[in-house]
């Protein structure tokens, strides 16, 4: 025998405890639940809470944050929003992307009352959204109350003067329910008590009772007997562990005698009460029965509002026919009209005409409906279909002999065959009335129209009147065939739909059967009540049509309203006893009505602590949000919920979210097998599956600001929310459905109740179920009272049902909020199980979804490691007669016995030094049988949570920038190269390999699994099976703790959590702590890195922290790649996985392209000067390497690669505290400054020194002076592609122009590198874009350069002021000045392409080649052969413009740069050429070797597929230019949001992608490029260099 096992210690269960307290006091208890509102509202006490001081103990407030999209609007999952009750006011949080268009002067509108005061649906609240770009954009939404509120962005379009509405989103906020509290239903040793025993017992206070907890009972109040007996039912309800009644309609009921079918909403129904009493002394006693109910039952009280019909004897109709749907005020249903009335004629003729008034076989039904379409026919509905032949002739001749002929001006008619001029006046649509059915002969043609058309179309009869009417009655005739055919076919589907209903009602098995045929009961149910007596003298007003519903229809659609022809085609499945209200589409169409059902929907919400809306997908949305609203003002804690059969859940939650519905009624009937009711459950009564972790791993704490801007600042807990599904009311039975007997078996209602109630969700019964009621009740005919059985032997299953409530209501109260489904054979299996204590109780349930042998069946035995279990308490129902008892005085259940079960053993053992436990059913356990045990984890270490996230800020604290490489980061060649192997990334079985060792490798999976809970990802699977990923995390930082002594701490901190997890957790938990530690090192790592960063970064927004990370992630140290050939130090790659190590990791190009937003914008400004310092001591032959190889074998044939280095070293002056020492520091020479080649060893390797200044110098002179030189060990050796040609490096300046020349046409010296490699389509050895010249970027970064060392040595902060040139044969000196002076005045001839080509001679451009105008050229001095080149239209102009911009004429600037936003810009990047251009290939495939020269072996690399790095650049440059010329001159926050938008997708992307990056490129229109580095720095570097612009620009 188990121990007991001890339920979860009260301090881990929320407290909803609220205390009585004396009479004159304010808070809430049961004596004041009821007390009247006062005079402030709670939206003005919760802005009076955020203004007051904190108290003294106060719990920190709840932020609960969603995000929305780009246009203001929320995603599609996250258009509904359900928040808890406001017990304590807290946080709404909006968020939104810098940037985004929804931000331009965007403005937050709710109508949930902000501000304080009460709540009207039209009135909104306003929050201006922060207008800085470069921070965060979020506002705080105070919430204090329940209800139904709508919001949107609204902000400025493109248009001058244009605002634009974003999407609408919706938050519907629970409401607070408060209820006596109740004792336990288990003693101290988990066995169930009884009443006698105080099991369930009521106390004194009154808690708040989350919806989750609710237990609903539907009751007939006309079967509970007089008012005066009512309290019987209540302590019945109530010792069942039913805590809410579900009243159906209370109020007076027609002559039907169904509930649904009201005769007056503002009288209650006086057949209840015991002695006659008028209307007020009726409301008087029937609110105090409900207070009873509530007050000493412990039973909340919920009650049908019926709004969309009013019983057909309803009074006030005669007074009001205007409040239903008449042919008077509808004019398309009189053809309807007619219809019915022809179906009662002919039912009251039957004996008469010698047609059967029984319906005893089909024959009858044939014989019925062959008579009654001929009695149809009779009635000449065509007629309103129709054209009156007739009539249309007269109209013409009167049109002529009146002279209003309309002249015909459509197409030309003259000569058309009559069904061509048919088809011409139908397609004008000068029909009038046709469709519209509103009276006979309705459709016409103006005769006036008609003369005229017939005119035009006999020119040669125009004079003949006679003659034109003949020729227009055959037009009309043809005109007639549709109509004909439209009557012929609407009348097939309505005669058809009165067959089946005839064959239904009077002879099916299934039907009523309703028997003799008259005019009392008609041949099928009328569509339409005559109000008597005025039906016989105005039956057009006095015909009220029938509401009913429709199959598969669109629940926003009024189905009595044109063009619905429901009511004429008998498609309508009506309800006779009710008519159908129209509202009309505001209280003014039908004022009387509005008002009369307001103060009733009013009364009912003072009275009632919630609604049930019946039939609420028929009722008109406008309708039911307008009542709602009227009654949340009388009691804005009222509970809502609904019952919708709309065809889909997007229509769901259409009128969830309009009418701020709280629970949808869902049915545990609807299951027809154990798959389907496990789903169900999964679905609606999971709650968080076992081992959840987004609470515990997605919340964070921070300091909440006050939201009104005044007040103190509080501690939150900030929790994100992904959208929400409607919350479930799971129903055993509801009050309308079939009972078990008759859909599964009656055995089946025990395991269907034990299943529903272990759901964490809203649950619900009928009365009737609990007692084995064997037949659905009849609303209509049925007027037997419920037998009382309270809980008695002949109750049924409620004895279990009573454990079965009051578990459910302790276990949500309780915060068990895990769960598990899980089936085996015929078994469900539930589990309920605390989150923090690992109590759980489990449920076994034998389902009997068909009558099989009552044996138990296979079932595989719950097996627990760890675990303790101890029986509760099990049942069997033993069935004694399936026949209907017959007792014509009450309504009873079927005779049957519930069986107690003896106590089921527990097997209790020892494996391997665990305790484990396993249970199954008993031998004797037939279908509907259920057991319930309790579960305790051994052991529980209920810190283990807190404790995996305590002590992470000390112990990650201490890492540089490069420990946080190997903690965050390290890409598989990486790791390897670092650990000699030992390590490298992690391998999931089932998904693959992580894309780093480090954290950030993680985070990709958990950030799904956490946000989604999905414990059956493959990774939680790893982690269930073995701690291998947990010993992986320790063990790679323990190895390197010897290189990175700093990662001491770390290690020790993740040592110790895991440990600890792996001594006191249970496997299944195994996946959530480990997320927990993983996530918290993960924020404090990321944490760590911004805080080391520029403030730029620190006080920026997400992307901004995220392109950041990619510093560190690209900034790290490997044994074979370093800035220094004797020790390894932190070294930047190119980008990941490629360029990850060895020769291939850092080049001096890349370095350099990357230096200034990786680095100097983030604030490393030691990184960026160790780089800086690597690669001037690398110099030779005036060039740094375009491949550093750790100074060991650089390589030197990269033309741009200096003038990168330039630019970051001018930038690093500009933006590092005391940045101009740099020009003072020492530099190590690598070679000899005769450029000899010496080995990195060698004594004369680093035996020079010089100024950094020097170096720049030296840079400038050797380029002045013209560089040529051999690539040391040219040939195959240093590169096997490259032609002998290629080797040869050549450069110098043109003094004409101060244009940089260089290249050749078998080498490309700058950044488009690519060689050709392909043997097979002959281009190995030919690059694929030489760009020999003076590239447009380069001239850009000389630009730059020597405009400013002319400002340095002017203002003697630079030791040079020139450089000498022999030029024109004679050595002159060149100053920077002079050198600035020529590039700026050569600069646009030479460069730009006039968009007008008469514009042509004043520049330098041959017309023949030009391919597009308004650009500037790529290239100027292109080879021999290649001067077509020079016009390709590429993005790298925009560098030029960013570093050089003064060299631009403005205009022209910005006019191309608006022609590459449209042609060049891509989703992540920039084309890399021109579409139009005959090279444009926009697909890299680097394994293709076709023949195709132009692709193959990837020859294309730069030729149309889309590259990262770009953008930032032209995001740069259209800045500038477009603030100084452009739409931003005046205005500049419009070009900055133009841009912002630019970056959707690359900062989605960074988000989600598992490399936390941005791609080195990408194939056609943003496609992935399977070749591309995954993460590159430039592309990263770019983006930052943007963002930083725009934070400086947003500078005071």
């Amino acid at each position: 025998m188990a121990n007991p096992v001890n339920p979860a210690p009260a301090s881990l269960k929320p407290d909803l405890t609220v205390q009585c307290v004396p009479a004159n006091s304010t808070s809430p208890c049961a004596s004041d639940i009821a007390a009247p509102p006062t005079p402030r509202t709670p939206a003005d006490e919760g802005k009076e809470f955020f203004l007051s001081e904190r108290a003294e103990g106060e719990a920190p407030i709840r932020v609960y944050e969603f995000k929305l999209g780009a246009n203001g609007g929320p995603s599609k999952e996250g258009s509904y929003i359900r928040l808890p009750p406001a017990y304590t006011p807290y946080i709404l949080r909006v968020s939104l992307d810098a940037g985004t268009p929804a931000s331009k002067n965007g403005v937050f509108k709710t109508n949930f009352p902000l501000d304080g005061g009460a709540f009207e649906r039209d009135r909104f609240t306003e929050r201006s959204l922060p207008t800085d770009l470069s921070k965060p954009i979020r506002v705080d939404l105070p919430i204090s109350h329940a209800g139904a509120f709508v919001y949107w962005v609204e902000y400025d379009g493109d248009a001058p003067g244009e605002r634009i509405k974003g999407r609408e989103g919706y938050f519907n906020i629970d409401p607070i329910l408060r209820v006596r509290a109740r004792t336990s239903i288990l003693s101290s040793g988990s066995k169930p008590l009884l009443p006698s025993e105080g099991g369930a017992k009521l106390l004194s206070e009154v808690v708040n009772f989350p919806l989750d907890a609710l237990s609903i009972l539907t009751v007939v109040s006309k079967w509970m007997g007089p008012i005066s007996q009512w309290k019987a039912h209540f302590e019945e309800a109530s010792d069942r562990g039913y805590t809410m009644l579900h009243w159906t309609p209370l109020q007076e009921r027609g002559e039907s005698n169904s509930p649904f079918s009201i005769r007056d909403q503002k009288k209650y129904d006086l057949s209840v009460f015991d002695t006659p009493v008028d209307s007020q002394t009726a409301s008087t006693h029937m609110e105090e029965i409900l207070r009873v109910a509530k007050e000493e039952y412990g039973l909340l009280n919920l009650t049908d509002v019926v709004l969309n019909h009013t019983a057909n004897d309803s009074p006030w109709l005669a007074e009001h026919p205007e409040a239903g749907y008449s042919p008077s005020n509808t004019p398309h249903l009189t053809p309807a009209l007619e219809l019915d009335t022809a179906i009662l004629e002919f039912s009251s003729s039957l004996s008469e005409n010698d047609l059967p008034t029984h319906v005893s076989c089909q024959k009858d039904i044939d014989t019925l409906m062959n008579a009654l379409s001929d009695y149809v026919e009779t009635k000449q509905l065509w007629q309103y279909y129709v054209l009156n032949v007739e009539a249309e002739k007269d109209a013409l001749t009167d049109a002529f002999l009146s002279n209003v002929i309309v002249p015909w001006t459509g197409e030309d008619v003259a000569g058309r065959s009559v069904v061509e001029l048919a088809n011409i006046l139908r397609s004008a649509s000068l029909i009038r009335g046709e469709g519209t059915l509103a009276s006979r002969f309705v459709a016409c043609v103006d005769g006036g129209v008609s003369a005229g058309f017939m005119k035009a179309a006999l020119p040669t009869l125009a004079n003949d009147v006679n003659a034109l009417g003949q020729a227009w009655a055959r037009v009309v005739d043809v005109l007639n065939v549709p109509l004909y055919a439209e009557w012929k076919e609407d009348t097939r589907i309505a005669l058809d739909n009165i067959k089946n209903r005839l064959k239904y009602t009077r002879l099916d098995d299934d039907g009523p059967k309703l028997g003799e045929i008259s005019k009392y009961s008609p041949l099928v149910e009328l569509y339409f009540t005559r109000v008597v007596p005025h039906c016989h003298s105005d039956p057009a007003t006095f015909s009220l049509a029938n509401n009913g519903w429709l199959w598969n229809a669109d629940p926003l659609v009024n189905f009595a309203l044109s063009p619905s022809k429901a009511y004429l085609r008998r498609e309508v499945m009506v309800w006779g006893d009710c008519v159908k209200l129209r509202y009309g589409s505001s209280p003014s169409d039908s004022p009387w009505l509005w008002e009369h059902m307001t103060s009733y929907v009013t009364y009912l919400a003072r009275t009632f602590d919630g609604f049930r809306i019946d039939n609420c997908h028929s009722t008109p949305l406008h309708v039911g949000t307008a009542m709602l609203d009227t009654a949340r003002k009388v009691n804005p804690n009222l509970y809502v919920c609904a019952e919708l059969f709309t065809g889909s859940e997007e229509m769901d939650l259409l009128f969830v979210r309009k009418l701020g519905v709280n629970s949808l009624v869902r049915e545990a009937g609807n299951a027809w097998d154990v798959q389907e009711f496990s789903r169900i459950m999964h679905r609606f009564g999971l709650g968080k599956p076992v081992g959840s972790m987004d609470e515990a791993c997605m919340t964070s704490t921070e300091e909440l600001a006050p939201p009104f801007g005044k007040g103190p600042t509080r501690p939150c807990i900030v929790s994100p929310l992904n959208g929400s599904t409607p919350h479930a009311l799971l129903y055993d039975l509801t009050h309308d459905n079939e009972s078990y007997l008759d859909k599964r078996t009656a055995e089946h209602a025990l395991a269907v109740a034990g299943i529903v109630t272990f759901g964490y969700c809203a649950v619900g019964s009928v009365k009737g179920f609990d007692d084995l009621y064997p037949k659905l009740l009849k609303l209509v005919q049925e007027s037997r009272p419920y037998e009382i059985t309270g809980l008695s032997e002949n109750s049924g299953i409620s004895r279990a049902k009573r454990i079965l409530n009051s578990l459910h209501r302790e276990m949500v109260i309780g915060g068990y909020s895990e769960g598990n489904v899980w089936r085996d054979s015929n078994y469900i299996v539930m589990t309920r199980m605390h989150p923090v204590t690992q109590h759980a109780y489990v449920l076994v349930a034998h389902t009997a979804f068909e009558q099989r042998e009552k044996v138990r069946g296979p079932f595989k035995p719950s097996e627990l490691a760890r675990t303790r279990a101890k029986f509760i308490c099990g049942f069997a129902i033993d069935i004694l007669s399936y026949k209907t008892p017959e007792d014509p005085g009450l309504l009873r259940g079927l005779p049957a016995t519930l069986i107690e079960l003896p106590e089921v053993p527990v097997e209790q053992e020892n494996l391997v030094s665990e305790p484990h436990c396993s249970f199954g059913p008993p031998e004797y356990f037939p279908p509907g049988s259920i057991m319930i045990f309790e579960t305790q984890l051994e052991r529980v270490d209920l810190e283990l949570d807190k404790f995996c996230k305590s002590g992470a800020e000390s112990a990650f604290g201490g890492l540089d920038l490069a420990d946080l490489n190997v903690v965050l980061h390290r890409a598989d060649a990486e790791e390897r190269d670092a650990t000699d192997g030992k390590f490298g990334v992690y391998d999931v079985p089932g998904a693959g390999s992580l894309t780093y060792c480090g954290l950030e490798g993680w985070m990709h999976p958990l950030r799904h699994i956490t946000r989604h809970n999905d414990l059956g990802h493959p990774l939680c699977d790893n982690l269930r099976r073995g701690t291998w990923a947990l010993d992986y995390v320790v063990s790679r930082l323990a190895y390197q703790m010897d290189s990175f002594p700093n990662l001491a701490a770390p290690v020790q901190w993740f040592l110790e959590r895991f440990e600890r997890v792996k001594n006191n957790a249970p496997a299944y938990l195994r996946p959530k702590l480990f997320a927990i530690v993983m996530t918290e090192a993960y924020k404090v790592a990321r944490r760590a890195v911004i805080e080391q960063c520029s403030e730029f970064v620190s006080d920026g927004h997400d992307f901004t922290h995220s392109l950041a990370m990619c510093a560190v992630q690209m900034h790290g140290i490997v044994k074979s790649a370093s800035l220094d050939p004797v020790k390894p130090t932190p070294s930047l790659a190119a980008g990941l996985p490629h360029f990850s190590v060895g020769w291939a990791r850092c080049w001096g190009r890349d370095v350099f392209i990357s230096l200034r937003g990786l680095f100097l914008a983030t604030g490393n400004f030691e990184g960026a000067k160790n780089h800086i310092l690597a690669f001037a001591s690398t110099l030779k032959h005036g060039l740094i390497p375009n491949l550093l190889d750790s100074g060991r074998n650089p390589r030197y044939n990269s033309r741009d690669s200096p003038w990168w280095m330039l630019q970051n070293i001018q930038d690093y002056v500009k933006m590092a505290p005391n940045g101009l020492s740099i020009l003072s520091e020492f530099v190590p020479r690598r070679f000899p400054v005769d450029d000899t080649w010496v080995a990195w060893d060698d004594p004369l390797a680093y035996s020079c020194t010089s100024t950094l200044a020097e170096i720049i110098q030296e840079i400038l002179q050797r380029h002045a002076s013209g560089i040529s030189f051999r690539e040391y060990n040219a040939g195959p050796n240093l590169d096997q592609q490259m032609k002998d040609n290629g080797f040869n490096i050549d450069i110098y300046v043109d003094w004409e122009t101060g244009l940089v020349f260089g290249g050749n046409a078998d080498n490309c010296g700058t950044w488009m590198d690519k060689m050709g490699e392909s043997v097979r389509a002959g281009t190995k050895g030919v690059p694929g874009t030489p760009r020999d010249g003076a590239p447009i970027e380069i001239t850009g970064l000389v630009k730059s350069t020597v405009r400013w060392l002319d400002e340095l040595s002017r203002k003697g902060r630079f030791p040079y002021r020139g450089v000498f040139s022999s030029i024109d044969g004679e050595e002159r000196f060149v100053t920077y000045g002079q050198w600035n002076d020529l590039l700026q005045k050569s600069f646009e001839k030479h460069y730009y392409i006039p968009l007008d080509p008469s514009e042509d001679p004043k520049y330098i451009i041959n017309p023949n080649v030009v391919n597009r105008r308004g650009i500037y050229k790529d290239v100027y001095g292109s080879g021999q052969g290649r001067e077509w080149s020079d016009y390709q239209f590429r993005p790298n102009f925009p560098i030029a413009m960013a570093v050089a911009p003064e060299m631009f004429d403005e205009n022209h600037a910005l006019e191309a740069l608006r022609l590459a936003d449209t042609v060049l810009r891509a989703p992540l990047g920039m084309k890399t050429l021109d579409p139009s251009d005959r090279q444009y290939r926009p697909n890299y495939d680097n394994s293709n070797d076709s023949d195709d020269p132009s692709v193959a072996k990837g020859l294309n690399y730069h030729n149309g597929p889309e590259w990262g790095w770009p953008l930032g650049y032209f995001l740069r440059a259209y800045l500038y230019f477009d603030t100084r010329v452009g739409e931003g001159k005046d205005d500049p926050m419009r070009t900055l949001h133009r841009l912002h938008r630019a970056l959707f997708k690359p900062r989605s992307h960074i988000q989600t992608d598992p490399w936390a990056g941005l791609p080195e490129l990408t194939n056609e229109n943003g496609a992935f490029c399977r070749d591309s580095c995954n993460t590159q720095a430039w592309s990263a570097s770019t983006m930052l260099d943007f963002l930083e612009d725009v934070h400086e620009y947003a500078r005071p």
